[in-house]
């Protein structure tokens, strides 16, 4: 998990990155991304993306490599197709993400909740309630709410799209506001 060293030539360094991600030496690859919602920490690992946090600083590095590896190098080409498909998100062009992601390490429940979430299309809301039938738990509303808190890959994987029984905007783990502005910018009906 480093970034490029002080007094190595920019291109040294990116040669160096370069060749380790080629060797199959990382964890994961990361990169910042900008957004209109503020910057985003990506990482990808070679299954697909791993990560999007909303802190794109040490510590959510940090968090980043306690999760994915500690062998994590930023190599901003490999986060090329995330970068192009997140600024054509948020600019309106693309409303379906064509991304590999890496769900792998992640409890069953929880993979089985975010796969069905990637079901809720763009512009539409789901409930929490309405998440648990489909995946098979009606009575699993809450446990739904935490394994979308626990989403390593939002807006990618859209939990931004679920909202509470009655349409209101409830928890989000980058905040409401951001919440509301995916929603916004994606033309769905809020309560």
């Amino acid at each position: 998990m480093t970034t490029p060293a002080e007094g190595v030539p920019a291109e040294l360094d990116a040669r160096f990155r370069d060749s380790a991600a080629a060797e199959g030496l990382l964890d994961a690859a990361w990169d910042i991304a900008e957004s209109p919602i503020g910057p985003l920490l990506l990482a990808a690992s070679a299954r697909g993306l791993a990560w999007v946090g909303f802190d794109a600083d040490n510590s959510a590095l940090d968090r980043a490599a306690a999760t994915l590896g500690r062998r994590l190098l930023r190599v901003p080409r490999l986060l090329d197709p995330a970068h192009r498909q997140l600024d054509g998100y948020f600019a309106g062009h693309l409303h379906a993400f064509e991304l590999a992601v890496d769900l792998a390490g992640l409890p069953a429940f929880q993979r089985g909740v975010l796969e069905e979430l990637q079901r809720v299309p763009y512009g539409a809301t789901a409930t929490y309630a309405q998440l648990a039938l489909r995946v098979g738990k009606p009575r699993a509303a809450r446990a739904v709410g935490g394994a979308l808190n626990r989403n390593p890959v939002p807006i990618i994987v859209p939990c931004h799209r679920i909202v509470g029984s009655s349409g209101s905007l409830t928890g989000y783990a980058g905040g409401l506001e951001r919440k509301r502005a995916l929603l916004t910018l994606e033309g769905a009906t809020l309560a």
